[in-house]
């Protein structure tokens, strides 16, 4: 199995943007693959965009990059679009990618699965391949109701401090999402178990992607 790294060489420090269609979803998609990268790359700069933090969602979203990019958080862009209707008001959306974000200027962008059940989330997708040509796009998944998992091909293997962290972290923040039946540290440690089975990660756990073009 290949594994590939990011050549800082003679450059800058890495720009890593993250993009969730709502506040939990970032952290839910890669926040174990943040906590690794930070690690990795301690002198990487974390923009950090949220398009629907509105009322206590807002303030989970603040906490949430507080602790997953933490000292390496260079950029919070929350904005306040409503809940499953992003699509009809796409032109506004599409004007922060183009003003907002793509002055950003990443070397990798997180952002939602293309074949996401949610509607939301499938725009933001369009949106990062229509704005960045240039950089490495990862697209996360998000486990929900609609059974939309599918077979991802890039794996970020995840030391047991950092799953276990990004469990914690998920649980502490998002006290609106408790109520859900769904919203469990066993549901996060499965899908993570899961896919780190499938790339035989040494700790058991990784985060998997969906990755459309890479250059090596």
């Amino acid at each position: 199995m290949m594994r590939l790294q990011f050549d800082r060489s003679g450059k800058k420090s890495l720009k890593i943007l993250c993009l969730g269609a709502h506040s939990d979803d970032i952290e839910i998609g890669c926040g174990g693959s943040v906590l690794e990268l930070r690690k990795q790359y301690p002198d990487c700069e974390i923009s950090w965009a949220v398009f629907n933090a509105v009322d206590q969602r807002e303030l989970e979203a603040r906490r949430g990059a507080s602790l997953f990019a933490a000292g390496n958080l260079k950029t919070l862009l929350l904005k306040g679009f409503q809940d499953g209707f992003m699509p009809y008001v796409g032109a506004e959306v599409k004007t922060v990618f183009e003003k907002e974000l793509k002055p950003l200027a990443p070397d990798v962008v997180f952002t939602h699965r293309g074949k996401d059940a949610h509607q939301d989330h499938r725009l933001l997708s369009e949106l990062t391949w229509n704005t960045f040509r240039d950089q490495l796009i990862l697209e996360y998944e998000i486990p929900k109701y609609d059974g939309d998992l599918s077979r991802p091909n890039v794996f970020v293997p995840l030391e047991e401090e950092t799953y276990r962290n990004k469990v914690a972290h998920l649980m502490e923040v998002f006290a609106s999402q408790r109520s859900k039946r769904w919203f469990q540290p066993e549901m996060f440690l499965g899908l993570m178990r899961l896919r780190g089975m499938e790339c035989n990660a040494a700790s058991g756990y990784a985060e998997a992607f969906y990755g459309r073009k890479i250059v090596i």
